[in-house]
C-alpha cells in the first residue's frame, strides 16, 4: 500500500495532466453526444418559431424533421472531417499544440450555439454542431495518442483507460446538466449546448503549463534533450532510464522511416495485420449496441413503459442496451424493472471490458510512424459506425421488432471468439515488443504456407513419376 502510494506521488505531475486532458478532452465527445437527446424538442420549437417570424407561415413537419436531422447529423460529418486532418495536425504541430488549436476553435463553436438563441438564428445551431463534430474528430484521436505517449510502459494501460472514463463521464455530465431541474429548460437550453465551451477554455488555460509527448519530441523532432526533460517532469528521475532505451530500441528500427499518411499505410504490409486488429475491435465495439442507446435511450424506456416523469433519472446511468430483457418487457410488467437493472449490469461490463481496453491496444500495437495515420482510420470506422447504427436501428426495429437486439447478440459471440483467437497481449510490453510479436506471427504464416506449398508441388512431383 506505501508502495502504491509514493508511486502516485511520484506521477503526481503525470496524474495532474491526465486530468487536464480528459477534462478538455475526450469528455466533450461523451457531452456532445448525449446533449442532443435533451435540447431535441426546444430546437425544433426554436426553428419552427424563428422560421414564423421571418416568414409569417410555420414549417411543415417534414422539413422541420429534416432541419433536425442537419443538426444532428452535421456533428458526425464534422467528425469525419476531424478525424482526416488529425493525422496531419497532430504529426505537424505534435498533440498538445494540435489540443490547444482545438480548443480555441471549440470555444468560436460553443459562442455560435449558446448565442443563436438570442440572434434568433438556427443557422448559428448549424455551424456551431459543424465545428464541435470537427474538434470531438481531432480530440479523440490527439489526446488517446497523447495520453498514451505520455505515460511511462507500467502505467500506459491505466492511462489509456481514463480516455474512455471521461468520455462516460461526459455523457453522466449531459445527462445530469439536461435535468429539467438544471439546464434543460426551454430558456436554458442554449447554455446546455454551450457548456463544452467552459471545459475547452479550462484545457486551454492549464495545458500549456505541461509538455509535450516524450515519444513525439524524440522520435519525431530528435529533441534528446527536451524528451528526457519532459519524461523526468511526468515520471521523475528514477524511472526515465528504461523508458528512454526502448525508444532508442525504437528510433533504431524506425531509423529513416517517415511518418506515414492514411495512403501509405494502407499499402504497406507490415502494418496490415494490426489494422486489421483494430478494425476487429472497433467493428465489435461499434456493433455491440452502444450507439443505438446512445441515440435511442429515451425512446428504449419509453418502450420499457416506465413513467415519462422518471425517463430522465434513469437515463442518467443509460449508456448501451438491454439485449435480452427488451423482448419481454411488453409481456411481463415486473420486467421493466429488470430492465435498468440489465442495462446498468451492461453497463459495468462494458467499462470494465472494450470501453477501455480498445483505445489501450490501438495506442500499443502503432510504432509512432503509423500511430497518427492508424487514428484516423480509426476515428473514421468510429464516426461512420455511429451514423450508421443511428440510421439503420429505427428500421431494424420496425423490422425485427424487440428482436433486433439479438443482431448485437450475434456481434458480441463472433467478436468475442475472433478476439481471443488472435488479439494479442500487450500488457507490460513496449511497442517495440508488441510490433516484434507481429512480425513473428506473420512470419509462422508465411513460413507454414511455403511449407504447405512445398509439400503439394512434392505430391504432384511424386504422382508425375
Amino acid at each position: 500500500m506505501a508502495g502504491s502510494l509514493s508511486e502516485l506521488v511520484q506521477y503526481r505531475k503525470l496524474l495532474l495532466m491526465i486530468l487536464v486532458l480528459g477534462i478538455g478532452g475526450t469528455h466533450l465527445g461523451g457531452f456532445q453526444l448525449s446533449v442532443i437527446n435533451y435540447t431535441s424538442l426546444y430546437i425544433q420549437k426554436f426553428i419552427n418559431e424563428t422560421w414564423l417570424e421571418r416568414y409569417g407561415s410555420a414549417l411543415h413537419q417534414e422539413t422541420l424533421t429534416l432541419f433536425w436531422s442537419f443538426i444532428v447529423s452535421i456533428y458526425c460529418i464534422g467528425g469525419v472531417i476531424g478525424c482526416l486532418c488529425s493525422g496531419y495536425l497532430a504529426a505537424k504541430y505534435g498533440k498538445k499544440k494540435c489540443l490547444l488549436i482545438n480548443d480555441v476553435v471549440l470555444i468560436i463553436a460553443t459562442l455560435n450555439t449558446g448565442f443563436s438563441r438570442r440572434a434568433k438564428s438556427f443557422e448559428m445551431i448549424l455551424i456551431g454542431r459543424f465545428l464541435e463534430g470537427i474538434c470531438a474528430g481531432v480530440c479523440m484521436n490527439a489526446h488517446v495518442q497523447y495520453a498514451g505517449e505520455i505515460s511511462p510502459k507500467k502505467l500506459r494501460g491505466f492511462v489509456n483507460v481514463t480516455s474512455s472514463v471521461f468520455l462516460a463521464l461526459g455523457k453522466a455530465v449531459a445527462r445530469v446538466l439536461g435535468l429539467r431541474d438544471l439546464l434543460g429548460t426551454e430558456d436554458m437550453w442554449n447554455v446546455l449546448l454551450s457548456f463544452s465551451g467552459f471545459v475547452a477554455l479550462i484545457q486551454l488555460l492549464f495545458l500549456p503549463f505541461f509538455p509535450e509527448s516524450p515519444p513525439y519530441l524524440f522520435l519525431q523532432k530528435g529533441d534528446k534533450d527536451g524528451c528526457l526533460k519532459a519524461m523526468k517532469q511526468l515520471w521523475g528521475e528514477e524511472n526515465c532510464r528504461t523508458e528512454f532505451d526502448d525508444m532508442v530500441k525504437e528510433k533504431a528500427v524506425t531509423k529513416g522511416t517517415k511518418i506515414m499518411n492514411v495512403l501509405e499505410m494502407l499499402k504497406e504490409p507490415s502494418v496490415h495485420p494490426q489494422l486489421c486488429t483494430m478494425l476487429l475491435l472497433l467493428l465489435s465495439l461499434q456493433l455491440c449496441g452502444l450507439s443505438a442507446i446512445t441515440f435511442y435511450t429515451l425512446e428504449i424506456f419509453q418502450t420499457a413503459n416506465l413513467h415519462e416523469s422518471i425517463i430522465p433519472y434513469v437515463a442518467l446511468g443509460v449508456a448501451v442496451s438491454e439485449l435480452i430483457s427488451i423482448i419481454f418487457c411488453d409481456r411481463f410488467l415486473w420486467m421493466r424493472y429488470c430492465n435498468v437493472i440489465l442495462i446498468f449490469l451492461f453497463i459495468i461490463a462494458y467499462g470494465i471490458g472494450p470501453a477501455g481496453a480498445v483505445s489501450s491496444v490501438m495506442n500499443e500495437i502503432f510504432t509512432l510512424s503509423a500511430r497518427s495515420s492508424a487514428f484516423v482510420i480509426g476515428g473514421i470506422i468510429i464516426w461512420l459506425g455511429l451514423a450508421f447504427t443511428g440510421m439503420i436501428f429505427p428500421f431494424a426495429v420496425m423490422t425485427l421488432g424487440p428482436f433486433c437486439f439479438l443482431i448485437f447478440i450475434a456481434v458480441l459471440v463472433v467478436s468475442s471468439v475472433l478476439i481471443y483467437l488472435f488479439v494479442p497481449e500487450t500488457k507490460g510490453k513496449s511497442t517495440f515488443e508488441i510490433t516484434e510479436e507481429f512480425k513473428t506471427r506473420r512470419y509462422k504464416k508465411k513460413r507454414h504456407q511455403t511449407v504447405e506449398n512445398n509439400v503439394t508441388e512434392e505430391k504432384i512431383y511424386c504422382t508425375k513419376l
